[in-house]
């Protein structure tokens, strides 16, 4: 089986660590995740869960995206406020031909007057031939996360 492609990005942002995880962890997703970026999709809503997300190890949602595709997001872990990681599965959509899975984290640290947020993907290759085109896909993983990571800066910082 092919290696997984692993990617991440980093912002500071002067906040608070604290505001800065429980903020993150709990915007609705269509704000952060509000514009495509190449092959990569806006997210449309996410449904099929009891607010608040991020009370509890174990949540599971639905992700829809603009694309037309959606994928089940099941919430891993949350070290407050160090972590939180998650699991895309269930992929449906143009992403199906590419990724299996993906695992996902969020990392807050405190810099100067402020918190450096990063942000990483595991994505594993929904077969060989999918496999083949991540490396392409992680270079505009990169960019799809500029923009996430500026969004979000825009949300803790109204």
């Amino acid at each position: 089986m092919p290696s997984p492609l692993i990617v991440s990005a980093s912002r500071a942002i002067p906040v608070p660590v604290e505001d800065a995880f429980e903020r993150t962890l709990t915007t609705p997703l269509p704000q952060i995740f509000s514009r495509r970026y190449g092959v990569l999709p806006a997210v449309r809503e996410t449904t099929g869960f009891t607010p608040p997300w991020g009370s509890a190890t174990g949540q599971t949602r639905t992700v829809r995206t603009t694309d037309g595709g959606s994928m089940r997001e099941t919430l891993l872990a949350i070290d407050r406020p160090r972590s939180f990681a998650y699991q895309l599965n269930g992929i449906t959509g143009p992403m199906v031909v590419l990724a299996a899975s993906v695992e996902g984290e969020w990392a807050f640290a405190s810099v100067g007057t402020g918190t450096r947020v990063t942000w990483s993907w595991t994505v594993r290759g929904a077969n060989a031939v999918g496999s083949l085109a991540l490396p392409a896909f992680g270079r505009m993983w990169q960019g799809y996360a500029r923009q996430a990571l500026e969004e979000l800066e825009r949300v803790l910082l109204a």
